[in-house]
C-alpha cells in the first residue's frame, strides 16, 4: 500500500486545510483508511468530497467518511500533537 499510494499521499498532503493524516490499513481484510486533522470545519467536507469521487474513479465505490470535532482537553492527555496543529 505504501508504494501504491505514495502519488495519493502527496496529492493528499497539498489538500486546503489539511493538517496531517494517519493512514490506516488493514491487509487481511484489504481495507484502508485513515483520521485526518484539518485547520477548519469548512475543509473537511470539500475533502470527503472530492475524495470519494477520486476513490470512486480508482474503482472504490464505497467510503465512509464521519466528522468530529477535537475534544482537546482530553486529547492533550493522551500526548496528540495539537500544540502544533494549532501553530499551523
Amino acid at each position: 500500500m505504501a508504494t501504491a499510494l505514495r502519488e495519493l499521499a502527496q496529492s493528499i498532503a497539498g489538500e486546503p486545510g489539511l493538517v496531517w493524516k494517519i493512514w490506516t490499513e488493514n491487509a487481511i481484510e484489504n481495507e484502508g483508511g485513515g483520521v485526518h486533522l484539518f485547520e477548519d470545519e469548512a475543509s473537511a467536507p470539500e475533502y470527503i468530497e472530492k475524495h470519494t469521487a477520486r476513490l470512486a474513479a480508482f474503482g472504490i465505490p464505497a467510503v465512509r467518511a464521519k466528522l468530529f470535532d477535537v475534544n482537546a482537553p482530553l486529547s492533550e492527555v493522551t500526548r496528540a500533537p495539537l500544540a502544533a496543529a494549532a501553530r499551523g
